[in-house]
């Protein structure tokens, strides 16, 4: 999902007190045009996943914020309410500590690119197991990381 426009970003403000009294986290809102309709797509988490259930007791909270504050105006518009999925970076400790044990790939700031399993992790970095050797992250040194899709893991 794109950066928040204005409109994207005063929905992200109205949307996450809501979200959170779902015990869920409000991880991305997004706008876009789609011929003579809008798209929102409103992207959640929360520890341990998000299920079925959870995206509609979401999309219901989304959908009775969105009604009651009017803040879509006339314009028709579809409402998409998903999971944060794997494709998304990392970006923030809690997205490292729900990823505890997954196959990450990092680049990092100085142009080093490490692939490690993620261990511990806190508010200020992460452990990752780059072949069997622990290596600790502060997350101002990553640039980007992404969780990598195993589909035969050797220990499971």
């Amino acid at each position: 999902m794109s950066p928040l426009s204005p409109d994207s970003s005063r929905i992200s403000g109205a949307l996450r007190d809501p979200l959170s009294v779902l015990g869920l986290d409000l991880e991305a809102v997004e706008l876009t045009p789609a011929g003579k309709k809008r798209v929102l797509r409103v992207a959640v988490d929360k520890d341990g996943g998000v299920t079925l259930d959870d995206i509609a007791e979401a999309t219901r909270a989304v959908s009775r914020e969105l009604d009651g504050e009017d803040l879509m105006g006339e314009r028709a518009y579809t409402l998409e309410v998903t999971s944060r999925g794997v494709d998304r970076p990392l970006t923030a400790p809690r997205h490292w500590r729900r990823n505890h044990d997954r196959l990450v790939r990092a680049a990092l700031r100085d142009g080093t690119q490490l692939t490690g399993r993620v261990g511990e992790s806190d508010e200020s970095g992460v452990t990752l197991d780059v072949s069997g050797t622990p290596r600790r992250l502060e997350f101002d040194a990553i640039a980007k990381a992404l969780v990598q899709i195993e589909f035969n893991r050797k220990d499971r």
